[in-house]
C-alpha cells in the first residue's frame, strides 16, 4: 500500500521537552545499544528497543502501544515472531525512514509491514495508526470467515462528516427531477438499439460489505457477463499476476453497443445510481461498489480499509485514474483507502467539482 504523507519540519529524532503525562507509547526498533533509549515528544512516549524487547513488550501490552516503527536497517529473523504478536495484539508495524526512500515500499511489502511512513510522527500519522489498529482488531474477530458474509456490527467504523446523508438526498432527488426527460430519451434509444432490458441491474458489495442491487443504463449487449472468462486475457489490471487480478476492466470492450459507448464515455449510464443514493445504498462521493466476483478476491488487509468508506458514484479514483490505461490495483486501492481516512465536506466538494471534466473519458475503458 502506498499512503505517504509529507513530512513537516519536526523530525522523529528531534524530541521536545518532556511533559507530565503520556497517553501513547510508540516502540522504535533499534538494535544498537544506546544510553538514552527513551524520550518524550508532545504526549507520546518513544522507546528504542531491540526486536526481542519489542516482542516481550508487545506480549505484555494492554493496548497502550500505538505502533512499532521499523527501519530497513534493523530487519532481522526475529521480525517474524514480532509480526505474529503484533497481529494478535492489533499493533501496527510501520516501516519508517527519516526521508523518502524509493525502495521502502517494496521492503515494507516484503516484510509484511502494515504501512510505510517517512518523516515526522504527527497527528495524521496517529490517525492512520488508529485506523490500522481497528482493521487488525476486526480481522482478529473475523478469523477465516468469508468477508461478504460478516455481520455489519463487526465492521469497524470511520467518522463521516455531518449532514453527508442529508446532502446526498437533496442533491440526488433534485438531479433526478431535472434529468428525467434525458433519461426517457436514453431509455427509448437503448430499447430500440438492441434486445434486452433498459437497465443493467447487478449485485454489488458496498459499505461494510452490504450487498445491494446496483442500477445503470445498459451499455452492453445482453448476456455480456457470461463472456467474462473468455475475455479475461484483455483485463487491463492483469499485469504480471493475471490469475490474481481483483478488478476487471477492458479497453475497447467488444461487448459494448454503439450507443452504450457514448453513454459510458459521457458517464450518462451512471444516472440511475442516483436512485441508489436515495435508497441509502450509496453516497454521491465514496468508493465504487464492487461486483461480487471482484469483492470475493479481495482477501488481503486492503478489504477492510476500502469497504469502510461509503459506496459512491464518484470518488478519488474517478478523478485521478479513471479512463487512463496505466492504472494499477495498488493505486486504486490506495486511493480508496485514502478517501476512507480523509473524507470531509471539503474533500467531497473537491471531488464533485473535479468529476465533471473526468466524465469525458479519453480512453474506452
Amino acid at each position: 500500500m502506498e499512503l505517504v504523507l509529507q513530512a513537516p519540519n519536526i523530525s522523529l529524532e528531534q524530541p521536545k521537552r518532556k511533559t507530565a503525562s503520556f497517553s501513547l507509547h510508540i516502540l522504535r526498533i533499534d538494535n544498537v545499544q544506546r544510553t538514552d533509549r527513551s524520550y518524550q515528544q508532545d504526549n507520546i512516549n518513544f522507546s528504542a528497543v531491540t526486536v526481542k524487547e519489542a516482542i516481550t513488550m508487545a506480549q505484555e501490552s494492554d493496548g497502550s502501544i500505538e505502533a512499532i516503527l521499523l527501519h530497513p536497517d534493523n530487519i532481522n529473523g526475529d521480525l517474524i515472531a514480532l509480526r505474529e504478536i503484533a497481529r494478535k495484539k492489533a499493533i501496527p508495524i510501520i516501516l519508517h525512514t527519516a526521508v523518502f526512500e524509493p525502495s521502502a515500499k517494496n521492503i515494507a511489502f516484503s516484510v509484511s509491514a502494515d504501512d510505510y511512513h517517512y518523516g515526522a510522527i504527527n497527528s495524521a500519522f496517529l490517525k492512520r495508526t488508529e485506523f490500522i489498529k481497528k482493521v487488525k482488531s476486526y480481522k482478529n474477530l473475523r478469523g477465516n470467515k468469508p468477508y461478504v458474509a460478516q455481520s455489519l456490527d463487526m465492521v469497524p467504523q470511520i467518522k463521516l462528516w455531518s449532514l453527508k446523508r442529508a446532502f446526498d438526498i437533496l442533491v440526488s432527488a433534485t438531479a433526478l427531477l431535472f434529468l428525467l426527460p434525458i433519461c426517457i430519451v436514453m431509455a427509448l434509444i437503448i430499447k430500440f438499439e438492441s434486445k434486452g432490458p433498459i437497465f443493467y441491474i447487478s449485485k454489488r458489495a458496498g459499505t461494510g460489505y452490504k450487498i445491494f442491487n446496483f442500477y445503470k443504463f445498459r451499455s452492453m449487449r445482453s448476456g455480456s457477463e457470461a463472456e467474462l472468462q473468455k475475455l479475461a486475457h484483455l483485463n487491463q489490471y492483469n499485469g504480471k499476476n493475471a490469475s490474481k487480478s481483483v478488478f476487471f476492466k477492458i479497453k475497447d470492450d467488444p461487448r459494448i453497443t454503439p450507443f452504450g459507448q457514448f453513454i459510458r464515455t459521457t458517464s450518462l449510464d451512471e444516472i440511475p445510481q442516483l436512485l441508489n443514493v436515495l435508497l441509502g445504498d450509496m453516497s454521491l462521493v465514496g468508493n465504487r461498489p464492487l461486483p461480487l466476483y471482484e469483492a470475493e478476491k479481495l482477501t488481503k488487509d486492503q478489504i477492510a480499509w476500502r469497504f469502510l468508506a461509503p459506496a459512491g458514484i464518484t470518488g478519488l479514483w474517478q478523478i485521478t485514474k479513471r479512463g487512463k490505461d496505466n492504472m494499477s490495483e495498488d493505486e486504486r486501492i490506495a486511493l480508496d483507502m485514502e478517501y476512507a481516512m480523509k473524507n470531509s465536506f471539503w474533500l467531497d466538494m473537491k471531488i464533485l467539482f473535479s468529476t465533471l471534466p473526468a466524465l469525458l473519458q479519453k480512453e474506452k475503458v
